[in-house]
């Protein structure tokens, strides 16, 4: 194999340890990569990426040894199911630390996503994968990602996440599920700084802050630390105006105040909807680390920004990728093919020369093979 032709080979896959016994026909690399590149092109599952393979057979064979050709369908989902997805987990994240730091002040919101295929039986759901992931806002890139034991196990999850990651001075945002002192702790253990919703989960912190939120603004924040920003968006007979308070004086909260490591700042966000006249009002209550350093309107970007996991990471796996269509069950494969979906969008955001969405650049990578080397030539 010349240099060139081994330059195309994705290298962070050659970390990955083959966690098969025998049956060893074909090469892990080599599987790797065409799972991979047939994912990026458009592929959808296991059949598809055979197909895939198949397809590009002799352009696959200037770069690949393919000792016995393409394997088939069956190889592939036999090889993923077993795929330890922690060392995959760290190839990832090798991988991912050449397209974006995690420093100054940047957005790391974390939320977990449902695989809504994957478990065996239509009649018990216990099996289905959910797939929890650090998501980089100001790059619109998944950093990392971490499958949960089941529904209700997205903390650990969260915890073992967090543990993966070394934030130097990124900013975490986690909803109401997250807001835990050990999970605080953590965040700062990692040099990150934290903003964390508080509901019901919280009943104590929850009430004292509505209350004291309730106080401060009617009396105007008299005698307190605090900075405000208020924004209106609008169209369709819609208006949403959004308020934020971020006051600094956490002594407010009492003897809570200690409970929570690094508390600096105390935050609520009003948002007032007007829908063809009718108008509803609702506060969300947050805890913060950050100090007066950062104002209101910041506060307030953060806090906004979360909610970019949704429309640039689950919308987009599940429209571009169908992740909630495919069914894929066995052993490891549900969680290794949404890490190549993760992988594969990450690739595509971080590939800058074709101005077109996700969609129509897969389209591009399956018929011009030059402009998929450089999709992932990171």
């Amino acid at each position: 194999m010349d240099t060139q032709a081994t330059a195309r080979i994705p290298r962070p896959f050659e970390q990955i340890p083959d966690s098969r016994r025998a049956n060893r026909r074909h090469k892990l690399i080599d599987i790797l990569t065409i799972a991979l590149f047939a994912v990026i092109c458009g592929a959808d599952g296991w059949v598809a990426v055979a197909a895939y393979g198949r397809a590009k057979k002799t352009w696959l064979a200037t770069f690949l040894d393919l000792p016995h050709g393409i394997p088939s369908h069956d190889i592939f989902g036999d090889v993923f199911a077993k795929l330890q997805p922690e060392a995959f987990e760290r190839c990832f994240m090798e991988w991912m630390k050449k397209m974006v730091q995690l420093s100054g002040g940047k957005l790391v919101a974390i939320d977990g996503k449902s695989l809504r295929h994957s478990f065996e039986h239509g009649w018990d759901k216990a099996g289905m994968a959910h797939i929890v992931s650090a998501f980089v806002q100001a790059n619109h890139l998944v950093f990392a990602q971490v499958k949960t034991e089941g529904k209700g196990q997205e903390l650990s999850a969260i915890e073992k996440l967090l543990g993966l990651l070394e934030l130097n001075g990124a900013v975490v945002t986690i909803d109401a599920l997250g807001c835990q002192k050990e999970t605080a702790q953590q965040i700062l253990d990692a040099h990150g700084q934290y903003i964390l919703q508080v509901k019901d989960n919280q009943p104590t912190l929850h009430a004292k802050l509505q209350a004291t939120f309730a106080d401060a603004i009617l009396d105007k924040f008299a005698g307190l630390e605090h900075d405000y920003f208020t924004e209106t968006n609008g169209g369709h007979d819609r208006i949403e105006t959004r308020r934020a308070w971020v006051c600094w004086d956490v002594s407010l909260l009492g003897e809570l105040t200690k409970q929570w490591p690094g508390l600096k700042s105390l935050i609520v966000v009003e948002r007032t909807r007007e829908i063809n006249g009718h108008k509803s009002i609702e506060r969300h209550y947050y805890i913060s680390s950050l100090d007066r350093r950062t104002k209101a309107k910041r506060m307030a970007g953060y806090i906004r920004g979360h909610w970019s996991v949704e429309n640039n990471l689950h919308w987009q796996l599940d429209v571009s990728f169908r992740e909630d269509e495919r069914r894929i069950r066995k052993g490891h494969g549900a969680e290794n093919f949404s890490r190549l979906c993760r992988t594969a969008l990450n690739l595509l955001k971080n590939e800058k020369t074709q101005t077109v969405g996700i969609a129509i650049k897969r389209q591009i990578c399956g018929w011009d093979c030059d402009y998929l080397l450089k999709v992932v030539a990171v």
